[in-house]
Order: structure tokens, then sequence, then C-alpha cells
């Protein structure tokens, strides 16, 4: 990552209590309308959810010369969930024709929203784009009804709560309501990571629509995202768009905003936080080769495993020690972890060949990508191993899988962290359609885990989004971004500004027993519904 703006360090703003349903007879005002509106398709909202998060189950079992997929909902595998999804968007009236929504050549599905009648120039209309990826981790099927008890299923969530094990969830999960608010939560692989953002983009448009007459979309184009192989390929659908679609683009085509619908809770802070930064992300390879021999003579080789071995124990042990690292007070440290390996032997009782490792590696603030790959070439262990006579080759790889559409992206496994100023007007609208959709309809006191803050919580992810693939060279003139856009300019990059809200907290996200609570993607939809007006009011 770049060395951004100087920014202020977040505030410490820890969680706040959740509010009871809302209550809104009598209300007036567009921000009461988008409240209620939320609050009466929650319904619907939740009927969604448990269906795009149940849909992998018709094809992970079936075999594949009937239709079967077994990677079905994962990253290049989202076709069948994104295909209700675009089939739904119609049915619910979250377009205005059909021909709105569709895909891209990546494989993302797209939607527009806008007011015609409005009497704004389409070049003079603030442009905001809603972003929430598809494709899910792999589910565990086996493991969700074993260690639930058998009483949640991974697709299908809760399917015998008189069985649920909840001391295991408890002590699983980072945060989980008290009991008897149980029923707000939709269980599942993707409740949580993210799913429930893509379903609340759906439902805003709805709302968008409705309440087009009165202003909430005046002067605003909404271009909402279901992007496809996010959890492969952070930021994959993104950077297609920024390759492929915006350079030479209209103004109308082109993001003033984009708000990113990952989870944005807290375990112990709150959820729904607006999130305005995250850390970039990147692989790094490590491909130690040896030569193989039989295990009984084990001096006839070169054992790459027992090099490579003391390769991530020396990255581990200068990473605990923050030797090459560096802190940033608002995005956090940089990290270094091991996270794949591949072993190639021809047996159990072998030497190896050859023992491949990868780093996953989170960048912050002044620390750059070539910088993170010369620290692993200068390991001791990896010198070490070359003197031995063994090869040792550290690289970043390049992601060349095809998107569930066929496409290749071919991109270098590095995705760059970004940050958007606080004092930005796009997280100064942000913070004030939280308190006008939100905070009314909460009631939280600091200090209670992971529920809804009355006050904005204005802080950081810690694990990545798509935002990653939005940044462009600075110097690069291709897409035609005026002043008026105000992309925000970050050391040797530019973005359009960003911010994340959305459903989820990120200690639940990628495990067993994974849930989002309904109320939090209930406020979501308030938010995403109001903002485009706020936005454009403050113009």
């Amino acid at each position: 990552m770049s060395d951004p703006l100087t920014l202020s360090p977040a505030p410490d703003t820890p969680a706040l209590a959740q509010a009871p349903e809302m209550h809104l007879l009598g209300a007036t005002g567009l921000d009461l309308r988008v409240a209620e509106l939320a609050l009466r398709y929650r319904p619907l909202a939740a009927e969604m959810l448990k269906e795009v998060i149940r849909i992998p189950a018709d094809y992970v079992d079936r075999p594949v010369d009937q239709g079967g997929d077994p990677l079905c909902g994962l990253s290049n595998h989202e076709f069948p969930r994104l295909e209700y999804l675009r089939k739904k968007i119609i049915e619910i009236g979250a377009v205005r024709k059909p021909e709105d929504v569709g895909y891209d050549g990546f494989g993302n599905l797209v939607w527009v929203v806008e007011d015609p009648g409005d009497g704004i120039p389409a070049a003079e209309k603030k442009v905001v784009y809603l972003d929430g990826h598809s494709d899910t981790v792999r589910a565990l099927r086996p493991q969700w009804i074993e260690k639930t008890g058998g009483g949640i299923d991974s697709y299908n969530g809760m399917i015998a709560p008189e069985k649920v094990n909840k001391e295991f969830l408890k002590r699983e999960l980072g945060w989980l309501p008290p009991d008897p608010e149980w029923d707000h939560l939709v269980f599942g692989r993707g409740s949580a990571d993210q799913l429930s953002g893509v379903i609340a983009e759906a439902v805003a448009a709805k709302i968008l629509l409705e309440l087009a007459p009165e202003g909430a979309l005046k002067g605003v184009i909404v271009r909402a995202y279901a992007t496809a192989c996010e959890e492969d390929n952070d930021g994959a659908g993104p950077m297609f768009v920024m390759r492929n679609v915006l350079p030479g683009a209209r103004p109308e085509l082109i993001p003033d905003v984009v708000i990113l619908t990952e989870g944005t809770g807290c375990s112990k802070k709150g959820a729904m936080g607006i999130y305005r930064g995250q850390r970039g992300r990147m692989q790094i390879e490590v491909k130690v080769t040896g030569r193989s021999c039989h295990g009984s003579m084990p001096w006839e080789g070169l054992n790459p495993l027992e090099y490579g071995g003391a390769i991530v124990r020396e990255a581990a042990d200068r990473y605990n020690k923050r030797e090459g690292f560096l802190d940033h007070a608002f995005l956090g440290h940089g990290t270094r972890t091991a996270s794949w390996a591949q072993l190639d032997t021809p047996s159990d009782c072998a030497v190896p060949e050859r023992f491949t490792i990868r780093f996953d590696r989170r960048l912050t603030v002044g620390e750059t990508p070539e910088q993170a790959v010369a620290d692993v070439e200068t390991l001791t262990a990896v010198k070490t191993a070359r003197e031995a006579g063994l090869s040792v080759e550290v690289s970043v790889p390049t992601y060349d899988q095809a998107s569930w559409k066929g496409y290749v992206l071919n991109n270098p496994q590095i995705y760059l962290g970004w940050v958007t100023p606080e004092e930005h007007p796009a997280i100064q609208a942000a913070v004030a359609t939280y308190k006008g959709v939100i905070s009314p309809h909460v009631t939280g006191q600091r200090g209670e885990g992971g529920t809804i803050p009355r006050e904005p919580r204005v802080e950081r992810w810690i694990f990545s989004t798509d935002g990653v693939g939005f940044p462009v060279p600075k110097d690069d003139t291709s897409i035609p971004v005026g002043e008026a856009k105000q992309w925000v300019l970050s050391g040797a990059y530019k973005h359009p500004a960003m911010f994340g809200i959305g459903p989820g907290i990120e200690q639940n996200t990628h495990k067993i027993g994974e849930c989002v609570d309904l109320r939090e993607l209930q406020h979501t939809i308030a938010f995403l519904s109001r903002f485009p007006s706020v936005l454009a009011a403050a113009r």
C-alpha cells in the first residue's frame, strides 16, 4: 500500500446497545419513510437471504452430468445464486424495467436505478456504487451438523432449534445476542460474509424507486453490484470495471462514491460501523525445490520440507518480533502469516521433491509489496537452503482462474489498501445518513458488545473487501475523472471515495455457525435507501 494522506487516529468508540423495534405511526419526512419501508420489507429481505444461502444445496450433491456442481456458491461458481437474484430483483420491483439488471463481461450482476424525471442531466448527477460480493468460502457442511449438535445446517440454517449446541456457538462466534433475541438471527454460510449486504442492496433499490416521487433519487444514479470471485481474488469484480468499463466512460458511469456492503460489525465495539479504510493484502509464494530420494537414505536427497519449515518458522518469529513491519494509528500494523502449503512427494516414505508455501501479507500505510517480498527473500533460512543446494523462488503469484462467465483477469495477487479521509463529503454524508435513519431507532449504551450503536462508529476493517479493486495509478488518464467527482489521491494511487456499512460481525465470518442479525440487515437497507439523496443534497 502506498503512503496515503496523513490521517488522524480513529476515535475510541466502544459498542452501544440496540433498540427494540421501531414505532413509526404518524411519522413524516423522508428519513422516517425510508425507515418505515426498511422495517416493512425486512421479512422480504429475510426470505431472499435464506434462499441465496440455501441455493448451493441444490447443486453440491448432484452429479455433474446432471447439472450438479460441488463448488456451487464459491468463487467462480456463483451463477445459480446470481440468476436467482436477477429474477428476484425484477420480481420485487427493484428496477424500473427488466433490462436495467444484467451481467457484465466478468460475471458481476449489475442493476441501475435513477429518476429520469428529476430534471437533472445524467452527466450532472452524483453516481453511487453499491458493492457486495456474491461468493462465499467453503460451507464445511458436515462440520456444521456435527458441531452444532445437528441443529444448524450450513445451507438450510436453523433446522432443529431444540438440538442446537448453544455453548459451542457462544465459544465459536465473536458475538451473539442474548438468547431471547435469537429469533432475529439467520444462520448459514455467507449470512455475515456477505450475502446479507447484497440483499440489502436489492431491497434498498426497491425502496429508492418507490420513494423516487418523494426525492429519494433526485440528482443521483445508483449502480448496484453483486460481484463475483471476491473470496479467491479480492476486488476482482471492481478490477474488471476499472479496466474494462470505465476507461473513456461518460460521467454517469463513473462513481462519486462507492459503498461496500461487507459486514462492518465488531464483537466488542458494536455492529454497523462506518468503515473508511482497510489495509492492503498480497500473497507471497515461496517454492523450495530439493532432491527426492528414498526415505531410508535421506543423505541422498535435499529435503525441501525441512528447509521450507525453517523458512516458515523464521518468518513467524520475525513477525512476532515485528521485525520489518510498520504500524499506523488508524489502519493498524502490517501482518504476515503462513496461509497455504503444497507438498510434492512421490510417497510418505520419501524425501519430497518440492515444498510450496504462501504467506498472507497485510500491508499498512508505508509498506510496499516490493519490500514485503524482499523481507522474505532475505530471510536467513532462505539463504541457508540455497547454500545447501536447494532452489528457493520467492514471487507474487498470478490469479489465473476464469470467472463463471469465462473471463480471466490474470492479475498479480496484490490488493491495494485505501483510506477515505474522515473530512471527505462522502463520510460526512454517511454520518448524517446514519443519524437520520438509524440513530432515532436504536437506544444503545456503550460497552454492550456487537449491538447496534446510537452514535455512528467511524473506523476501519480488519479484513479485506472489494474496495481493493478500485485504486488505479494516479497518473492514469484512461478514466475521465473530473474534479467534481472528488476522488481521493493516495500516494501513487487514486480511487473514488469509499466507505463501508453492512450487516455482519467480522469475528463471526468464515466460522461454523456463521449468522447475521436481521435488525442489522433492516437498518443497512434504510441507510442505503437514504444515503443517495443525502449526498445529492450536499452538492
